[in-house]
């Protein structure tokens, strides 16, 4: 089955999010233009300097059973719940082997995290310090291991083909799925469930990243807070939950009558070598990974109608991103509708690529781009076509569209999806 230029196709996506519990309420949301931040309540965050995030719009508690909740950290919850919505849109029934469409030797998981489960490690931290090592609960390591997520998601589908945890920050989810690509075009797998989460929304790592003065600090405003291309934008809008793929070979789609979405291209990947959390200015690195995308796949500029930008309304990074398409796209760069769905999750950082892959896929699939909300005044550096307002219908016959992310460390990772 060893072959490098097998088809992949999507049939299956899942998500829960800041905008609602599942895919269709989530593509609902971004069409609506609807922001998912609110203000943080409670004493732990009362005297932080930031106090707004994008919390889950549904709680991952009410919705798996309790005794099975309490034993996953709330990163792996996500998953799990996404996960489950994805597998069953791609038709399946049943795990891998209960359900005789696919045997789980070749089905894989690849499930990313930037964070894992810091929400565990720091809250049983406290039980040590305040109710002593006996109240420690067992269940901590695998809660809080980054590989937790994948590996209760493979369990849930009986994946034997191969359970695997990209770990680069930001770009973790888009990782994860070029990663479940490359499994299924070199053969090891038919079908991989892959896609990103995170569960970060705690004192400790909000207070971290305001300090690096990434992070908005406009409390009084959380909706309009994550204003990516905006002039005024100060930082990005902390989010929550998972997006999540079943990727499909398609030749093996095709054998059971599974829907397709879209086509995926393939992926690019590199790194700045420029800084541990900041973008390089001039684009170069995303520059690169553009490249290595057009490189690497058949995909021609003039094809791509849609991009769903990394965009974090950071005033460094969106205008660094929109240097390095222009450099590689060129003109072709005009006719390119740009969404920045983060104006409305906020940033999952390790799940962002997950639920941004989500958002392509569906784009393509109801040829609708949706819109970039909070843009009052556009930055005069910001040279693109960004939807503002209104969502924004996509051309008719066969398009391609992009799904950037980028990570802390310089990790850069573009996916190309196309019509089918």
């Amino acid at each position: 089955m060893n072959s490098t230029n097998r088809t992949v196709v999507v049939t299956g996506i899942g998500a829960t999010t800041p905008l609602g519990g599942d895919s269709a309420s989530t593509w609902e949301g971004l069409l609506a233009g609807r922001s998912g931040a609110r203000a943080l309540d409670g004493e732990r965050f009362a005297e932080l300097p930031v106090r707004i995030a994008a919390v889950a719009a549904v709680d991952p508690g009410d919705v798996l059973p309790r005794p099975y909740a309490r034993r996953l950290d709330r990163s792996a919850q996500f998953a799990v719940i996404a996960a489950r919505e994805a597998w069953a849109d791609a038709g399946f029934a049943a795990p891998a082997g209960e359900d005789e469409q696919v045997p789980p030797e070749r089905v894989g998981t690849v499930i990313a995290s930037g964070i894992g489960g810091v929400i565990t490690l720091l809250d049983q931290y406290d039980v040590l310090k305040e109710k002593g090592v006996r109240r420690v609960s067992p269940h901590t390591v695998p809660m809080l291991m980054p590989n937790s997520p994948s590996a209760n998601v493979g369990l849930e589908v009986n994946a034997r083909a191969g359970v695997h945890t990209p770990v680069s920050a930001c770009a973790s989810g888009a990782e994860a799925i070029g990663y479940a690509v490359e499994m299924i075009r070199t053969g090891r797998a038919d079908v991989v469930v892959a896609g990103g989460t995170e569960a970060a929304i705690h004192p400790l790592p909000v207070a971290a990243f305001a300090n690096m003065m990434a992070m908005s600090k406009n409390n009084d405003d959380p909706q309009g807070a994550s204003r990516p291309y905006d002039k005024g934008r100060d930082g990005f809008v902390l989010g929550e939950g998972a997006g999540v793929v079943v990727l499909e070979s398609a030749e093996h789609a095709a054998r059971r009558g599974a829907r397709a979405y879209c086509e995926v291209l393939g992926q690019g990947l590199s790194a700045d070598s420029h800084h541990i959390a900041q973008p390089e200015p001039t684009g170069r690195g995303v520059a690169a990974a553009l490249r290595h995308l057009l490189e690497s796949t058949d995909l021609k500029p003039s094809e791509v109608a849609h991009l769903n930008a990394h965009a974090t309304s950071t005033p460094l990074g969106d205008v660094a991103e929109v240097k390095a398409l222009r450099l590689v796209l060129g003109d072709d760069l005009d006719h390119i509708a740009i969404s920045a769905t983060k104006s409305m999750t906020g940033h999952l950082l390790g799940g962002a690529g997950g639920i941004e892959t989500v958002a392509t896929v569906l784009a393509l699939y109801h040829r609708t781009a949706p819109p970039t909300i909070n843009v009052d005044e556009l930055d005069e550096e910001v040279d693109a076509d960004i939807v503002r307002g209104e969502p924004r219908a996509l051309p008719e016959g066969t398009i391609a569209a992009i799904n950037n992310s980028f990570g802390f460390g310089g990790h850069n990772a573009v996916l190309a999806f196309r019509t089918v």
